[in-house]
């Protein structure tokens, strides 16, 4: 799949733009804070709904407007599709294909994306919350009913919290609403732990040949689960819940005191290994940055296995990031087969016949020309 038109009303430094593509790589070129990445972030919210780089959806409307605009037409093998999101203080409307979209759950996954930013170099050594979004999305994109799994749990997460506190502070003392609460959020928590299991499989299964390539077959990487209850993939649906019933129950007294659910899904974690070894703790940053390069190579061959189409590529100025042979491997990897943008503030020392066959456009105080 590709993009083919993008427009933009009122977006970020954007009062108007309309921009036609290419399927082939797409170089942005500008100094900084030109709207370079604006325009990329354009085309991940249009797919995903949501921002890489903000969880503020106020921050994408043009300052003083009261909505931002951006419409896509997108060409998959079925034919082309028409997207488009508006954002507003009131919320987002979504449509595909000219029909307003209920559930963002059933918008997310028309147009898939993979986003390799410098940020994306934090998957490894960052924070868990960071892999956790990283997963969270990446399912959400192959399996909208995973989406609503976890907004679910996220809503009744957030009930049981409030609750807890409730208990905390003796504005309650009926543990009956907690129970009810409680059996809810193992019901949700299990769906989503069970197919991170499994996406976290196929994506391993990608990225180990891809990751031996990189480091000249010297290292070999594996992806583990990290969860915070006593949980394995090798359990059924019901002996979770059993495993999960039980904890609740031994922490109960802890969890009042608290005011708070310390266990399930969102406090879970991956782990990555490099011949056995953490890469978080004992990888190099070389190490960390293979890993890590490799795990978003993995997840375009992941979605063109899922969905019979490769996703479209944002490399939002990552290329400095990477070393010459890194960036090679790269490029070779994504020549010919995936639509893909480039942010740079030049391509100067990239040696590369992937660039030099590519589409150029300029940015400059937020207009962009195209470079002939």
């Amino acid at each position: 799949m590709y993009i083919e038109q993008l427009q933009l009303k009122n977006y970020r430094n954007y009062e108007q733009l309309e921009l036609s593509f290419e399927n082939k790589v797409n170089v942005i070129l500008g100094e900084n804070a030109q709207g370079k990445t604006n325009v990329m972030e354009s085309i991940y919210v249009l797919a995903m709904a949501k921002s890489h780089r903000t969880s503020n959806d106020k921050d994408l409307i043009r300052w003083d407007q009261e909505y931002a605009k951006i419409e896509g037409r997108i060409q998959k093998s079925s034919g082309p599709l028409p997207m488009q999101l508006v954002i507003s203080k009131k919320g987002k409307k979504a449509k595909c294909n000219h029909l307003e979209q209920q559930k963002l759950s059933q918008y997310v996954g028309n147009m898939n994306v993979v986003m390799f930013a410098p940020e994306d170099l934090h998957l490894v050594k960052g924070s868990p919350q960071v892999r956790r979004r990283f997963i969270d999305m990446e399912i959400g994109q192959v399996s909208p009913v995973y989406l609503h799994a976890v907004s679910q749990y996220q809503k009744v997460l957030q009930q049981r919290n409030h609750y807890l506190k409730l208990l905390q502070t003796r504005k309650q003392t009926d543990e009956t609403m907690l129970e009810i609460l409680t059996e809810q959020f193992i019901a949700a928590a299990v769906k989503i732990i069970k197919k991170r299991y499994e996406f976290l499989h196929l994506l391993e299964k990608w990225a180990i040949p891809i990751h031996e390539g990189i480091s000249r077959g010297l290292e070999t990487l594996q992806i583990k689960y990290k969860p915070s209850a006593d949980v394995s993939e090798q359990q059924d649906l019901s002996k979770m819940i059993e495993v999960y019933e039980e904890k609740f129950f031994q922490v109960k007294k802890r969890e009042i005191d608290r005011g708070m659910t310390m266990f399930g899904p969102h406090r879970d974690d991956l782990l990555f290994f490099v011949n056995d070894r953490d890469v978080q703790t004992f990888g190099s940053q070389g190490q960390q940055r293979t890993t890590a390069l490799s795990v978003k190579l993995a997840e375009i061959e992941l979605i063109h296995a899922e969905i019979g189409e490769y996703p479209i590529l944002l490399l939002d100025d990552v290329l400095s990031e990477l070393d010459d042979y890194r960036q090679s491997h790269l490029l070779n990897t994504i020549q010919g087969k995936v639509q893909t943008f480039v942010t740079t503030t030049s391509v100067d020392g990239i040696d590369h016949q992937t660039l030099k066959e590519a589409a150029a456009f300029n940015v400059e105080a937020g207009t962009i020309k195209i470079i002939q």
